[in-house]
């Protein structure tokens, strides 16, 4: 199977050499608006290509407003502000994510909550969260959901669409409206993803892309936080701006704001890469296929799309039959120069998420021993 899989992969990518995880491509306008924003010397937070940037989000995403940050963890570290989440409040969110969605809660000081993940998006399960606060939780006399022990708030559940593979939402959603909670989806992976015809990150209050390098696009470093709200967008705008009031000379900070403003020369590469985006996309599904096609019939589960989404197929993913069949797939496949990756440890096995409340993990545990990431670069234009 490791012989046949990477000549598979080989295949794809015609060649021969090394082949990264996923790696960004650069075939259009790139170069061009990079050299414009030097010339314009517009390099900074300000410049055309920052608002042209959030537009084409808002035309794709159709959200209501889209601002540009420096990176996905900033864009999740607004959203947490805007919901008012402080030091001490608890957050639930799931143990088999990458450590930004926790590292926001952490700069917050606000405190995780572990939840299982359901084992079709590989996200956050609508019944073990309803469960746990079944179990843990309970709304005070104004309404605030707490912790029944601790007494601490809880503010928000903030879901991630695992390798691009939207989670239940309308489930999230209803359990959120029962217990007074804010949906926070963290859709750093998942542009191009839509859950029931609606892109994700716009259907939570907030939402947050990341443009890292290895993501769909890529701005080197950037990401976008995506606002259902009118109003929620233009704070949002504010806060990330250093919370400035607007004046021809005076400098004048009406609270205390996040220096989270993504830079021209970022935005320029986002604007380029957007041209792209739709050719990405269905390059990155015939890939996904032909994964597909080759893990059928076998003792390994390729992980497709749920039902009830589209998805980006951002980073395609195989579950193993076991964990020693997933070590032995990860030495041939590394050590023939075919990058495969494992999932990330689980949050709670990291030392400073340790102690953090957590409910039953055993679909994260079991995931975690089985699944194997492929490469996923989109070919070509």
């Amino acid at each position: 199977m490791q012989t046949q899989l990477i000549q598979l992969v080989r295949n794809i990518y015609s060649t021969n050499d090394f082949i990264p995880l996923h790696a960004p491509t650069f075939t259009g306008n790139e170069q061009t608006y990079l050299a414009e924003t030097i010339t314009s010397t517009f390099v900074s937070s300000v410049g055309k290509f920052v608002s042209e940037f959030e537009q084409k989000i808002e035309a794709f995403t159709h959200t209501s407003r889209a601002i540009a940050t420096v990176n996905g963890t900033a864009a999740l570290h607004s959203a947490l502000h805007l919901s008012d989440v402080k030091a001490g409040d608890l957050v639930l969110t799931q143990a088999l994510t990458f450590v930004a969605t926790c590292n926001a809660l952490h700069h917050m000081g606000a405190k995780p909550v572990f939840i299982d993940i359901e084992l079709n998006s590989f996200g956050l399960c609508p019944n073990a969260t309803s469960a746990w606060l079944s179990d843990n939780a309970m709304l005070d006399g104004d309404d605030q959901c707490r912790h029944k022990e601790s007494g601490a708030a809880i503010k928000a559940v903030m879901p991630m669409h695992t390798f691009g593979h939207p989670v239940q939402i309308d489930e999230l959603l209803t359990i959120c409206q029962e217990w007074n909670l804010t949906l926070i989806e963290d859709a750093a992976e998942s542009l191009g993803s839509y859950y029931k015809n609606q892109h994700t990150g716009t259907l939570g209050r907030f939402g947050a892309l990341s443009f890292n390098g290895n993501k769909v696009i890529t701005t080197g470093g950037g990401g976008m936080l995506l606002c259902r709200e009118q109003a929620d967008g233009m704070r949002a705008k504010h806060i990330t701006t250093t919370a400035k009031v607007p004046h021809a000379y005076e400098f004048y900070h009406d609270e205390a704001g996040f220096n989270y403003r993504m830079p021209n020369l970022n935005a320029a590469l986002g604007c380029a890469q957007m041209e792209q985006l739709q050719a990405k996309l269905a390059n990155k599904r015939v890939i996904a296929k032909r994964y597909a096609e080759f893990f059928e019939g076998s003792n390994f589960r390729f992980v497709k799309e749920p039902d009830y989404a589209r998805s980006n197929y951002w980073l395609n993913a195989v579950v193993c039959p076991d964990l020693d069949t997933r070590n032995t797939l990860l030495e041939t496949t590394n050590a023939q120069g075919v990058m495969t990756r494992p999932v990330w440890q689980l949050m709670h096995r990291l030392p400073m998420f340790a102690n953090a409340l957590r409910g039953d993990l055993t679909n994260s545990e079991w995931a975690e021993a089985r699944l194997v990431n492929l490469p996923s670069s989109p070919v070509g234009k």
